[in-house]
């Protein structure tokens, strides 16, 4: 039994230490870019759109489907990067051990 109760206190700071990773994660933010830095987004890690920067000179009337374009593929930029980075967090979180849910 105190087999058991080892484990299980095992399992409570590895649930501790995952939230604590999540909380953290959760608060840092990533930047994608598109057009050479004409168009930038900031997302949180969870895929949360924090803002968009236009270049001045990136909006032109006659050039708008190209500007959706190009926030569309910022927007992937970034969402990849959080992605990534959110993962490897918890990664880093669990020490490489694959728990479902997490």
């Amino acid at each position: 039994m105190n087999n058991m109760q080892q484990i299980m206190a095992r399992a409570q700071k590895l649930q501790a230490k995952v939230n604590e990773a999540q909380k953290r994660l959760e608060k840092e933010e990533v930047t994608g870019t598109a057009g050479a830095g004409s168009v930038s987004l900031v997302l949180s890690l969870k895929g949360e759109l924090k803002s968009i920067t236009l270049d001045k000179d990136v909006v032109n009337q006659d050039e708008k489907e190209i500007l959706e374009d190009l926030i569309l593929v910022a927007f992937k930029d970034a969402k990849a990067k959080a992605d990534e980075k959110y993962n490897t967090g918890l990664k880093e979180a669990t020490a490489g051990l694959n728990i479902p849910g997490f």
